[in-house]
């Protein structure tokens, strides 16, 4: 007979604890991750004030049951919303999601780490309304920066050594996770229970990566971030009242996380928490394409303008080789049918083929009317991708962090273009100089979306200012953003 297993409760399993003493204790001091968590602030509720453009994202939005709100709730940017914290947390997360144009971070698992403002903003402006209407202070923006960089941190730390597309899960997992954790820490749950909050985070069901691959490609990929934002208020909530946790949920035998959904392998951890994810993340900026292609459209831009000085267009064009890297060719090398806007941003020879025609990519370039043009999958059709492995290795080198692709034109007079490479995106650390300027540009063309000029004025000026920014109260500065 085998032996029964122990019944006698274990000490929290160790990552439980390293997350927890993290978000409670770590004290951030460095002034790149603050200014650059800034950066990230206004990139994201950017990227959501374009996103209301768009029906299928704002079909998604308000209270769960139409007309409902509530008194001192948290507001959602660029809309009347005032809504609890959970709601609050999935209708911020899906707008800042929705066109696939906020931060990312590449490694063995990719990912967006400023999905989790969804929770921060939700549950930093509930709490201040709430704080305000009983005469208490407010939280102010540099806590929101903070979280900010705590979040970043926790789901950027896991990524780096630890695949979950591998095993079929999807990256959303982590801003659960992350959220769950600065939630909590927010809501002022001691230790132990934020410790049994991060475990019901992991003991949840959690998503699959269906939605994000041929051929079931959909536009849950654009509201699972809000979708696990609002998760983790729910669950940080239920801790709050005292549930209890499961101190084991990664490594218990059979029914724990690692033998049920990780193969049975424990995480893996290349650093210690600190800032380090904040201090390099990488900026969607020039382009609201897969991370994987950035480099791509961006060499596919300039081979536009290559062709247009020759007398040429993408009509003579007879083939394109992609040099690539591993992570490019298992999510966004795609040949078929491509069925909505979704799968088409997920689709490399779709984003380089683009602006190879017009010139440009945007995301209403993903839209119906644009696929339609038949010059796209024509195109597409003459594109075939490859591995260089030295590609790959350079993408996994943490001292490098390049993102490269190669692109190669053969016209149909013969003609074989040089190779154009680029290693590194707009976005990327390495050409923040180059970068930062055209992401303030690209907040104020969002914020020209939703408001008058005065108010875009009010929004740039204290937004651009790392003080004054830092300062303010959360209720003040989200105030700034209601319709």
């Amino acid at each position: 007979m085998s032996a029964p297993i122990s019944n006698i409760r274990p000490a929290p399993d160790q990552v439980l604890v390293d997350i927890a003493d993290y978000v409670l204790n770590y004290k951030v001091e460095s002034e790149l991750a603050y200014t650059t968590a800034r950066n990230c602030l206004i990139d994201t509720i950017g990227c959501g004030l374009e996103a209301l453009d768009y029906p299928a994202c704002t079909k998604l939005l308000g209270p769960i049951v139409p007309g409902a709100g509530i008194a001192h709730g948290a507001r959602v940017p660029g809309t009347a919303f005032e809504l609890d914290p959970v709601q609050a947390a999935f209708n911020i997360g899906t707008m800042i999601r929705w066109l696939d144009f906020n931060d990312t971070w590449l490694a063995a698992e990719w990912g967006h780490p400023s999905d989790n403002l969804g929770a921060i903003l939700a549950v930093a402006d509930w709490l201040s309304r709430q704080a305000k209407a009983e005469g208490k202070p407010a939280l102010t923006m540099r806590d929101v920066l903070t979280a900010m960089i705590k979040a970043h941190e926790i789901q950027g730390v896991i990524a780096l050594e630890n695949s979950f597309n591998a095993v079929g899960l999807d990256h959303v997992i982590l801003v659960k996770l992350a959220s769950t954790a600065v939630a909590a820490q927010m809501l002022g749950l001691p230790r132990e229970a934020l410790i049994n909050a991060l475990s019901l985070a992991l003991v949840d069901g959690q998503a699959l990566r269906t939605y994000r691959h041929s051929p079931n490609t959909g536009s849950r990929k654009s509201w699972a971030a809000g979708d696990a934002t609002s998760r983790a208020v729910r669950l940080a909530l239920i801790a709050r009242t005292g549930e209890m946790g499961y101190p084991s949920v990664l490594t218990a035998p059979v029914w724990g996380f690692y033998d049920v959904l990780f193969h049975g392998k424990p995480f893996r951890f290349q650093r210690g928490y600190g800032t380090y994810v904040m201090e390099n993340i990488l900026f969607k900026i020039s382009f609201p394409a897969e991370f994987h292609s950035q480099t791509a459209v961006e060499a596919a831009m300039r081979l536009h303008q290559c062709l247009k000085e020759m007398g040429k267009s993408a009509g003579d064009i007879a083939a394109i080789a992609i040099r690539t890297h591993d992570a490019a060719m298992r999510i966004i090398d795609k040949q078929g049918p491509l069925n909505n806007p979704a799968d088409r941003d997920h689709c490399i020879q779709y984003m380089v083929a683009v602006p190879l025609i017009f010139g440009r990519l945007t995301a209403a370039d993903y839209e119906d009317g644009i696929a339609a043009d038949p010059r796209i999958d024509a195109l597409r059709a003459k594109i075939v991708c490859s591995e260089d492995k030295q590609f790959s290795a350079d993408y996994h080198d943490p001292q490098k962090r390049s993102i490269p692709n190669g692109l190669t034109v053969t016209l149909r007079d013969g003609t074989v273009l040089p190779e154009l490479v680029v290693d590194y995106p707009i976005g990327h650390k390495r050409r923040r100089g180059d970068g930062i300027p055209l992401l303030e540009a690209k907040f104020r063309t969002n914020l020209a979306r939703r408001f008058d000029a005065r108010r875009q004025r009010a929004i740039a000026d204290v937004s651009l200012d790392q003080a004054r920014l830092e300062a303010m109260t959360v209720p003040d500065y989200l105030d700034l953003y209601a319709i």
